[in-house]
């Protein structure tokens, strides 16, 4: 089974959007991730729901959409309403996070659940039936580019542990600092899907890079 490769718009070119959409679209990238930034929950601003409206009218793939904001609960309906098929929010943004998690549910879209790099996995323990993806930080979230963090190795064998042993279909997605090096070790230590941004979009051949993604 091939390794989810979820290409990070964060790193495209924000000028010819349409155009890195359409080079994901003929790639064999699984889902495009799309990162949320408030300025509050994190130290910067990315993008909101009418660029993501925009992405979505160009996209053939599933939108991966996380959710690095404060307050997700008041927009969970409009960020389905502008096309995201899975959406995560952040534990630590979280103050009801069950209740959050069947909103998004009912609202008919996966579940995602992000970690930042301090937050351990076991506090998802009794939560996983719920979350179709746990998605590990392997950066402190925020911005792109930033070196990988070699203490999530651990963080995923971790909970690669605890899904196995509660036979659950959830998925681990990690997301910073991810290019074949780190990429082949995430997945060697339980890693279903992986989110790149630099790795994708700085190379010459991105689908190369989006392929040697997906067979690692």
């Amino acid at each position: 089974m091939s390794t989810i490769v979820s290409p990070s718009v964060l790193s495209a070119d924000f000028a010819n959007l349409e155009r890195d959409i359409k080079m994901l679209n003929s790639s064999n990238a699984d889902w495009i991730h799309i990162d949320i930034m408030d300025g509050v929950f994190v130290p910067n601003i990315s993008f909101g729901i009418p660029v993501m409206k925009a992405i979505h009218q160009h996209a053939n793939k599933p939108l991966d959409v996380h959710l690095m904001i404060a307050n997700a609960d008041p927009y969970i309906t409009d960020f389905k309403d502008a096309g995201a098929s899975i959406l995560t929010v952040h534990y630590e943004a979280c103050t009801h996070l069950h209740r959050t998690l069947q909103t998004i549910k009912n609202a008919g879209m996966k579940t995602g659940v992000a970690l930042n790099p301090h937050t351990p996995v076991h506090l998802l323990e009794g939560m996983l039936e719920f979350i179709d993806v746990v998605l590990i930080m392997s950066v402190n979230p925020g911005f792109g580019g930033q070196h990988f963090i070699p203490a999530t190795l651990d963080k995923v064998k971790a909970l690669r542990g605890m899904i196995d042993q509660q036979k659950s279909a959830t998925i681990i997605e990690v997301d910073g600092g991810v290019n074949a090096e780190t990429g082949q070790r995430l997945v060697q230590n339980g890693a279903d899907a992986l989110v790149a941004g630099s790795y994708v979009f700085k190379g010459k051949n991105p689908g190369d890079r989006i392929e040697t993604l997906r067979t690692l």
